[in-house]
């Protein structure tokens, strides 16, 4: 077996985190990318590291499981945090970036290690005779698919997923919108209120828009990105508790409430781009049109980048993997990314990273690295790993997932501050074994 050079498959956040950590440390990677040869119907950049469904990492709050995640992998040197606060547009209490810049500084970093070989081309077969991380995402193309069932012996699994519209800023009514985040924590956001009379006509309009035909659909969403037409069918209030919740949200002059409020997002440092937070839709192009003009601040909206679904897929888990991401038939063999049912960019990172680490424990015959699940980043390989989990569904990292405490508290700041503290208290013990 070569344990010379590394492959890795897939230049995606986890494949580019598992790289940068190789290559730090002086590991040859050859590092595998089918762009721009070949892109999936959700990729549009000939970058590395492409975020396709939201610009945003999520929380910040490090009280926050995701947000405590992000600290974790801060303090083990991740590539992708780093890049991501390097590049960050202003986002209230959340990690977003401006999408190109995030792209073309990480794919920089890459192509500046001397030991990393960029192979661009489809993978259609897995040599089992090498250490190989496959990080190919919930878009692995249909002929690794393939290689990749007959390599677990096992069907795979697989949900559909769902990207929101992007707006150019110019066309937005500013004069139907204002700036600012829930309960006045800053200006990040732009809202576009609605009364009850236009929420019920939107509502009404959406329910019975025109979708794409989407085998399967509505039997294999994930519930945390839905698309708002499906959130929409289960109850004429159902968005109004979800993405258009108008608690917390007045008017900064007026102070006035609103019946509903939809907010947009900003998708780069240029202000000229905005997401609509919380519409992954798969309506039609027309249709997307046609009802989103409907909300007041919208009504000339240009649409730069319409809403679309695409197929996730991932692996049952913990029937094929290890808590090292290592495959327990193929123990030269490594996942990471949203393929091992970790769901989120930040997750995808972590999982990056901590196949690399453990890749370059493997090759240097070393005893490789649980973080356990006291820490976020070890919760997320002890889900993916845990074979009394039933009905294996993708995860965002939670405090659910983790260890509890040893002690009974109620108070859930104490608790989640004792969570964090005894989390990055692990983490620092480790940064000499790394």
């Amino acid at each position: 077996m070569n344990k010379n050079c590394v492959n890795i498959i897939g230049a995606g956040l986890a494949g580019c985190e598992a790289c940068y950590q190789l290559a730090k440390r002086g590991v040859n990677v050859k590092l595998y990318e089918m762009k721009p040869l070949k892109k999936s119907p959700a990729h549009k950049s000939d970058n590395f590291a492409e975020l396709v469904c939201s610009n945003s990492l999520r929380s910040n709050d490090i009280l926050n499981a995701v947000g405590l995640l992000k600290e974790e992998l801060h303090r083990l040197d991740s590539l992708i945090i780093k890049t991501a606060y390097e590049t960050s547009v202003p986002s209230g209490g959340a990690l977003a970036v401006d999408r190109d810049k995030f792209s073309e500084k990480i794919t920089k970093t890459i192509k500046s290690f001397k030991n990393v070989e960029i192979i661009e081309g489809e993978v259609c077969c897995i040599d089992r005779n090498s250490v190989t991380i496959i990080a190919t995402g919930p878009l692995t193309s249909d002929s690794l698919l393939k290689a990749i069932s007959s390599l677990i012996n096992q069907d795979y699994l697989n949900f559909f997923d769902a990207a929101a519209p992007i707006i150019d800023g110019e066309s937005i009514d500013y004069t139907k919108a204002f700036f600012g985040s829930r309960y006045n924590k800053g200006d990040d956001y732009l809202n576009c209120p609605m009364n009850k009379e236009e929420y019920d006509n939107f509502y009404k309009a959406l329910i019975t828009a025109e979708t794409a035909e989407i085998k399967d659909f509505e039997n294999n969403v994930f519930e945390g990105c839905m698309p708002i037409e499906v959130m929409a069918k289960r109850g004429s209030d159902t968005m109004r508790f979800g993405p258009l919740k108008p608690v917390g949200i007045r008017h900064p002059e007026t102070d006035e409430k609103y019946y509903a409020v939809v907010q947009l997002r900003k998708e780069n440092v240029e202000n000229s781009l905005y997401n609509i937070v919380g519409f992954q839709t798969h309506l039609k192009f027309g249709e997307q049109k046609r009802v989103f003009s409907m909300i007041p601040a919208l009504s000339n909206c240009n649409i730069v980048r319409y809403g679309v679904m695409h197929k996730n897929t991932y692996i049952n888990s913990p029937k094929v993997l290890n808590k090292y991401y290592s495959l327990k038939k193929y123990p030269n063999i490594y996942f990471a990314g949203q393929i091992t049912g970790v769901e989120g960019y930040v997750e995808s990172t972590a999982s990056g990273l901590n196949a690399g680490l453990n890749v370059y424990k493997y090759i240097n015959g070393l005893d490789q690295i649980d973080f356990t699940n006291e820490t976020a980043i070890g919760s997320l390989s002890s889900y993916i790993s845990n074979e009394s989990v039933n009905g294996f569904q993708p995860m965002n990292v939670n405090f659910g997932i983790m260890k509890p405490l040893n002690e009974n508290i109620k108070d859930k700041l104490i608790k989640k501050t004792r969570l964090k503290d005894r989390s990055l208290n692990i983490i620092d013990s480790m940064l000499c074994l790394l």
